[in-house]
């Protein structure tokens, strides 16, 4: 039967919001979204929270971010259901509930097979350039081939991705909520938990409240932290912060000395623990700077690709510890429906995060909600 299925497989028609070049708005256009290859899912998208990262492509490629290949389409947070699959792949069905996912977990390679990293290079050079494993895109519009980002794009009602970028998640599982664990929530979560690290009755300091920092609080609190300080310019950002545990909170623009003076003044010496969630490396350098010298760890958390960062050597030599961390430190593919069933069990909050939910087609009002600090995520649903 299903080889049946497989030969009348077409071309779908559908809305997508279409990058045409750096810096112009999304523009809402009928694409083409071609069936499945081999080892390929075609996934109908119902929901994706609209990332920093998605903009930040758009409106600073070339500046804080690697140059990508236009037109493309943006959107790496999704959720949304199987309609087809390519031949030879195992594991999944049309109507399968599923997540797809920019990192991939192939489970063979040299990275996949150790425990000390949640990299993967199935596919990994073709999918930053916006392609699949044979060079090209599954999205035409206008008759020119539309690139994907980073091998999802699930600002299109349809798209195809390798079998190895997606996992199936629990049925009963919101997929206008736990499109969230396909970047930011899972990012702060698990730079906490598995590359932090942190213990119980420590002292952690989260630089910048947006949904990462906000989840990267979350797991603060899960791991059992007796301090929590929210470092953030916004002040709006405090009330809802609380929700996720933060029991401190500092504006750097009420103080007249450094933030990371005023963090070490505050903790006796600094924060056990520091994440800094913005993007930002003179952030960065604070929250390194910050940390207790004797055993204090930061973990770069928040993604920017092109600009140096400074240090000292005596910010390390004493004793500091400097991480970065990738997704959270998840093995995608096994770690995203854990993360789902935490969710559904009431350990890891979800609906917080989403403050607004739009159409497709106000994508661009998605955006201005989020570089003006009045959403933590939008949804959008497609």
């Amino acid at each position: 039967m299903m080889l049946v299925c497989l030969s009348v497989l077409q071309v779908i028609r559908c809305k997508a919001a279409v990058a045409w070049e750096v810096g112009k708005p999304l523009s809402i256009e009928e694409v083409e979204v071609a069936p499945p290859k081999a080892h390929e899912v075609r996934i109908k998208v119902e929901a994706s929270g609209v990332c920093h990262t998605d903009w930040a492509y758009l409106y600073e490629c070339g500046k804080g971010m690697a140059p990508r290949t236009f037109p493309l389409i943006l959107g790496h947070e999704g959720a949304g259901v199987v309609e087809s699959i390519g031949p030879g792949v195992l594991g999944f069905s049309p109507g399968d509930k599923v997540i797809p996912l920019f990192l991939p977990q192939c489970k063979q390679c040299e990275c996949c097979l150790s425990s000390k990293s949640n990299l993967c290079s199935e596919n990994w050079e073709n999918t930053q350039q916006g392609v699949l494993a044979d060079g090209t895109s599954r999205i035409t519009c206008r008759g020119q081939q539309v690139y994907q980002f980073i091998g999802v794009s699930t600002f299109s009602e349809y798209t195809v991705v390798p079998e190895h970028n997606i996992t199936k998640i629990h049925p009963d599982a919101p997929l206008d909520r736990v499109c969230l664990l396909g970047c930011g929530v899972a990012t702060g979560y698990g730079a906490v938990l598995n590359t932090g690290k942190v213990e119980a009755g420590s002292v952690c300091a989260v630089f910048g409240l947006g949904a990462v920092g906000l989840a990267a609080v979350m797991g603060c609190r899960n791991a059992g932290a007796s301090r929590i300080i929210g470092v953030d310019i916004n002040p709006d950002k405090l009330e809802i912060a609380k929700k996720f545990g933060v029991t401190e909170f500092i504006n750097p623009k009420d103080h007249s000395k450094p933030i990371q003076e005023v963090l070490r003044e505050r903790t006796g010496g600094g924060p056990d623990y520091s994440f800094e969630c913005v993007g930002n490396v003179a952030v960065m350098r604070a929250a390194l700077e910050s940390c207790k010298p004797a055993w204090g760890t930061c973990v770069i958390v928040g993604w920017t690709e092109l600009e140096d960062m400074s240090l000292a050597p005596i910010d390390l030599l004493l004793g500091r510890t400097l991480k970065g961390t990738y997704f959270g430190g998840w093995k995608s593919v096994d770690g995203v429906p854990r993360l789902v069933e935490d969710y559904l069990s009431g350990r890891l909050l979800l609906d917080e995060f989403v403050t607004h939910t739009l159409p497709l087609d106000q994508i661009n009002q998605a955006f201005e909600l989020l570089i003006s600090g009045k959403s933590i995520r939008t949804v959008i649903t497609l």
